[in-house]
């Protein structure tokens, strides 16, 4: 059985430049892209994904694959590829950072972790939220929503070797200003609770100047930051459903869909 050069390239095109974006997105979407997770099974489920998704996605226009412009193609389709997976990064590092924010103010910042997924040391307080955002992202099906996007994405932006509109990359800057307003205002109560105890604090050690308040208030401010976490950890699931439909938003505005 022999094929036409045509028809090798054109298979090559409707499989190659697809797993181009679907693996740029897998490489660094929530939960899939830690560190942790090793790189052949990410290419792998990137690989199985795209001879899933390659039947039902349109032909690939772009056929020239021995050419400079071919590069300037990959590049984009990475370029894609990953500011979907980043719309669920920027979802995750909203609770970290508002742990980090809790465990600075609280003094628990002195218990750290290594975080598996960046190879740094953070607070244990981010890790926890981290670990819980995770997995409210894979209970809300946060994976699956992210591999439909992506392959909606080839219906909106075929592979034809025109560019991406500059304005959706401005979108996912702007969109990043909602993970510091969410996170501030997650921490805001705990935040203001210890506000109140310090003063407290204070004045206690106006009235008795005798009283050491760093060997008396650092225990107690640690015990109280603790209680105020575990009192308002209830306000972290209205946080994550809030900036889980922003996330939804983002995405359906960069690949063009319903929200």
């Amino acid at each position: 059985m022999e094929f036409p050069f045509a028809v090798v390239i054109q298979w090559l095109s409707d499989f190659l430049l697809p797993l181009v974006r679907i693996s740029s997105m897998i490489m660094i979407m929530a939960g899939l892209g830690a560190k942790n997770v090793p790189a052949r099974i990410k290419l792998g489920l990137a690989v199985v994904i795209t001879l899933v998704a390659v039947p039902v996605l349109p032909p690939t226009s772009f056929t020239n694959l021995f050419s400079f412009e071919m590069i300037l193609v990959v590049i984009q389709q990475m370029l894609i590829g990953v500011a979907i997976g980043f719309a669920s990064v920027l979802l995750l590092n909203t609770f970290v950072l508002a742990g980090q924010i809790l465990a600075m103010q609280t003094g628990l910042g002195f218990a750290s972790v290594v975080d598996p997924s960046n190879g740094l040391s953070v607070p244990a307080v981010g890790q926890f939220y981290l670990i819980l955002a995770t997995l409210l992202f894979f209970v809300f099906n946060g994976h699956l929503m992210m591999i439909q996007m992506v392959i909606h994405s080839f219906q909106v932006l075929p592979i034809d070797g025109s560019w991406w509109s500059v304005d959706h990359y401005w979108d996912i800057v702007t969109w990043g200003g909602w993970m510091f307003t969410t996170a501030l205002v997650l921490a805001l109560a705990p935040l203001t609770a210890m506000l109140v105890i310090n003063m407290s604090f204070g004045v206690m050690t106006r009235a008795a100047p005798q009283l050491n308040i760093f060997s008396i208030g650092f225990p107690f401010t640690l015990v109280a930051g603790l209680v105020i976490i575990w009192a308002t950890l209830g306000n972290f699931m209205t946080q994550f459903e809030f900036q889980w439909l922003k996330m939804v938003e983002l995405m359906c505005s960069l690949v063009g869909c319903t929200p």
